[in-house]
């Protein structure tokens, strides 16, 4: 095994490295001044320090800099315009820091404004990090980035949500995307002594380091915050097979841009980075075996193993005369999502379909009916019960005359490499929006 990796590399040695991107879009949130909970002291300063290093190594920010101390309206807002700009963009990165919390599974980033007095108020007036996610995709990117630091601790933690845990829950990253957090999943991130929490000030300076490639970075910037902080937080990175390679300074041997700050001195080889990039490009199960073999610990390792496992379940799930056929699954079960307006009011709502059909009912708070019934009711119509991949299906929800709606709405989605989430947009006499479920 372990001479596959040899084997590999002389194969693709002659490759050249791409140059770096052209096109590098970001929104830089940091959200201090909360009204309801604790205010925090550095994610305004954060968001100022990664809004000017990312303008110095080419990047468009949304709003000509960092966006802070956001409500909900204008986070929604924000993020619509972001996902309008990065349209065929190379590069688009998304910075938040400030408080966020998990409930049911789900990570949601919290705008000052926020008082959620029940669960269910979470999903109105908090941002879903799925919904960020969603802005991305589709885009045409070649590269996602999503940087979270938001891991403090709970602030609605004796409100007695049931579904809320503490820190964040680890998202799987779509194709072609980054997932950094700030500490590792489950666990509390410091808002730090300084001006700024560890995780940015480490941020800010490694990414200005020439000759550094992504992962090695992320892998910089967690030994740093591990050493400032004695060991009490160790961010945390999930990502899916990114293709080619990106320097957010310069590449190695090239000259500094001369807006970025020249690194103390040049880059130590890693040859754990290079054999895990290597890895990436051939993307194999028996390679990323060889991988975490020869590497068994560290920042790589743990992605491998990641990867190693989703194509060992993938594998499981097929019939062994059936190895190259993708994963299938059906739409049977509940699902929760959101829907926005083209205005980016978002409505959670939530789909329950039948098992072994292709039939359900739904509801979701009522926004726009009379309102005399505080929730709306539909009956579901799907175009497939099974599911795949990259598969697109429709769902058509008719409400059913409750608080006086009897319209139709169809949904229009891509299913998830893993089954469990559906994106796109919705239509109804010439209105269209956003949606994302997942369950």
């Amino acid at each position: 095994m372990l001479r596959l990796l040899a084997l590999a590399a002389a194969l693709v040695a002659v490759s050249p490295a791409p140059a770096l991107a052209d096109k590098r879009v970001a929104l830089v949130v940091g959200n201090s001044a909360y009204q309801n909970v604790t205010p925090l002291g550095n994610p305004r300063n954060d968001a100022r320090l990664m809004a000017e290093t990312l303008r110095s190594l080419g990047f468009s920010l949304i709003g000509g800099g960092p966006q802070t101390d956001l409500d909900k309206p204008a986070f929604d807002g924000l993020l619509q315009k972001f996902g309008n700009a990065i349209m065929g963009a190379d590069v688009a990165l998304f910075y938040y820091a400030g408080h966020g919390v998990q409930v049911a599974g789900r990570n949601f980033l919290v705008p000052v404004a926020a008082n959620p007095t029940k669960e269910a108020d979470v999903y109105l007036q908090m941002v879903d990090t799925n919904v960020v996610l969603s802005q991305m995709d589709g885009a045409g990117t070649k590269l996602n980035i999503v940087v979270l630091d938001a891991c403090r601790n709970n602030p609605f933690g004796g409100r007695g949500f049931r579904a809320t845990g503490g820190g964040l829950a680890q998202m799987q990253a779509p194709e072609g995307t980054l997932i950094s957090y700030a500490t590792q999943p489950g666990n509390v991130a410091l808002d730090g002594e300084d001006s700024n929490s560890p995780y940015s000030s480490a941020l800010s300076a490694m990414i200005r380091r020439p000759g550094l490639g992504l992962f090695e970075v992320f892998n910089e910037v967690g030994l740093a915050v591990k050493k400032s902080t004695g060991g009490a937080q160790q961010p945390w990175v999930s990502s899916s097979p990114i293709a080619g390679r990106f320097y957010f300074s310069s590449p190695p041997g090239a000259e500094p841009a001369p807006s970025s700050v020249p690194a103390p001195a040049a880059p130590i080889r890693d040859p754990a980075r290079e054999d895990f990039e290597l890895a990436q490009r051939l993307d194999k199960r028996e390679v990323w075996e060889a991988y975490v073999e020869k590497y068994p610990t560290g920042l790589y390792a743990s992605i491998a193993k990641s990867r190693l496992n989703e194509l060992k379940t993938k594998l499981a799930a097929v019939s062994p005369d059936q190895v190259l056929a993708p994963p299938v699954g059906n739409i049977t079960g509940a699902w929760n999502g959101v829907y926005s307006y083209a205005n980016g009011k978002p409505v959670a709502f939530r789909f329950d379909f039948a098992s072994g059909t292709c039939t359900g009912r739904s509801e979701e708070p009522n926004t726009f009916g009379q309102r005399d019934a505080p929730k709306l009711f539909a009956t579901l119509v799907c175009s497939a019960t099974s599911l795949a991949p990259g598969q697109v299906i429709t769902i058509t929800k008719t409400y059913d005359g409750t608080g006086g709606v009897s319209h139709a709405v169809n949904y229009v989605g891509t299913v998830s490499a893993d089954l469990r989430s559906i994106s796109g947009r919705w239509t109804v006499n010439g209105t269209r929006g956003n949606f994302t479920m997942s369950r």
